[in-house]
């Protein structure tokens, strides 16, 4: 309190030129700090005429804030001498200044490589182009993870912190974070197995326990589905990993089955005709595989006698699936009808 009653009293003091020149230089610096990001990175991008796309670059927004928190440093620091400020403000000020400026080239760094920057796609095309989309944007994700956290660490050593020290001195609290990270860690190396095994991908509709849906995101933590009520639902991924998943989207065909139950009274001869019937319906049908057609008089039962339908179709898409199944029913119910043949 003593320190800024007395850099108040100074004020007074001070010629007011200084005060309009620290003033100039923040003005300035935040008028031209759009301007200073465009030039410096277009000396790093000279073949790139767009400036959208120059305003695009991952730095662009990090080197703006910086001119303009660099502004407000060099204002400070100029008022240093007729403020008569304190070296311990200072001290604070340019702390915070470091500190702000680390953050945001973390920021800028790690926004290089997001799925859609150029810094990742050239980085995709030296890799394996059989790397799944799923599995390369987990890698930017841990590269990120990386990035901030050396730059949590600069951060830390910015402070005044030794890093030995503070692992030295968790201890006990060093214990209890190891117990509370472990669910984290499990997470992680879910994450992990996903990305390596692949039972599924960003984009497939899978099933599991409750849950059933499209895959819309995989991060380190847990994997995001959108249900098919349009709900998203963010399963941890040690949970997936441990678990029973159901992946529809592999699925290269789909199986139409169905048992009809006749009258015991119905003549065989009927019956054998109405099989005949039903095996060329479906090799008629161009969705059906033709190996896999099962038309057979399956069992015989105290209400009836059992007829066995089944084949597979390859109409995977569920809709499309329902529409030819339906074709198929509707047809096998003309033939009931036209061999005499009733359901019970």
């Amino acid at each position: 309190m003593e320190q800024i009653e007395e850099l108040i009293k100074n004020i007074s003091k001070v010629q007011i030129i200084d005060i309009v020149i620290a003033i100039g230089i923040i003005i300035f610096f935040r008028i031209f700090s759009s301007s200073m990001s465009y030039m410096i990175i277009r000396m790093f991008k000279f073949k790139v005429k767009n400036k959208n796309k120059i305003k695009e670059n991952a730095f662009y927004n990090p080197l703006r804030i910086f001119f303009i928190l660099l502004g407000f440093y060099l204002g400070i620091l100029f008022l240093k001498k007729p403020l008569n400020i304190d070296d311990s403000i200072m001290a604070i000020v340019t702390i915070i200044f470091k500190i702000v400026s680390i953050i945001e080239f973390a920021h800028g760094l790690a926004k290089s490589f997001t799925p859609g920057s150029k810094i990742s796609k050239k980085m995709k095309e030296r890799l394996n182009k059989n790397v799944e989309d799923s599995m390369f944007d987990f890698i930017l994700k841990g590269v990120r993870v990386i990035i901030y956290i050396i730059a949590g660490f600069i951060v830390i050593t910015q402070l005044g912190i030794n890093l030995n020290g503070l692992i030295a001195g968790l201890g006990i609290s060093g214990v209890i974070i190891t117990l509370a990270a472990q669910d984290t860690a499990k997470n992680l190396i879910g994450g992990i197995v996903i990305v390596i095994d692949k039972p599924f991908i960003v984009g497939d509709w899978i099933q599991m326990d409750k849950y059933e849906g499209t895959v819309e995101d995989i991060t380190f933590r847990s994997t995001r589905i959108r249900t098919f009520e349009n709900s998203v639902v963010n399963i941890p991924n040690s949970v997936i990993s441990g678990g029973a998943v159901v992946n529809w989207s592999k699925m290269e065909k789909r199986r139409y089955r169905t048992i009809l139950s006749v009258a015991t009274d119905t003549p065989m001869d009927n019956l054998e005709e109405f099989k005949k019937e039903v095996k060329k319906l479906l090799i008629s049908r161009e969705a059906i595989d033709d190996d896999s057609i099962i038309v057979k008089f399956d069992e015989i039962t105290g209400s009836g006698l059992r007829i066995l339908i089944s084949s597979y179709t390859n109409s995977v898409d569920y809709a499309s699936y329902l529409t030819e199944k339906e074709n198929i029913n509707y047809k096998i119910m003309k033939i009931l009808k036209e061999k005499n043949i009733k359901l019970v």
